[in-house]
């Protein structure tokens, strides 16, 4: 046998610590990019539905506007005309569409 030989025979037994380290990375970084983001927007939108009142302007993630009108444990009766009301479920109010209702827009003149 060579040197060569028997070389490449031993390199062999280091591959199963360096395959690992790959699929860690792969976690590490799909939990970074993917995972936490989608918590934490989990997070502010239950904060979101907890913090509104009566009379808060809102948009369902159905795209109707209106106005709530009366809070019920996990329902809300949304104003969306005079005098028309209908109840919605607290999960269906969407955050973001929410939150760009109430934004004023600043326009420059």
């Amino acid at each position: 046998m060579t040197t060569a030989t028997i070389l490449l025979q031993f390199g062999g037994g280091a591959g199963g610590f360096g395959s690992i380290v790959p699929m860690i990375l792969i976690i590490v970084v799909f939990y970074f990019f993917m995972i936490r983001p989608q918590v934490k927007k989990q997070k502010d939108q239950k904060k979101y539905v907890e913090e509104l009142k009566k009379g808060d302007k809102v948009v369902t993630t159905a795209g109707i506007h209106g106005r709530i009108a009366d809070i019920n444990d996990t329902t809300f009766l949304v104003e969306v005309d005079n005098g028309v009301k209908i109840r919605f479920d607290k999960a269906s109010i969407s955050l973001d569409a929410s939150k760009a209702l109430n934004t004023p827009v600043v326009t420059k003149s």
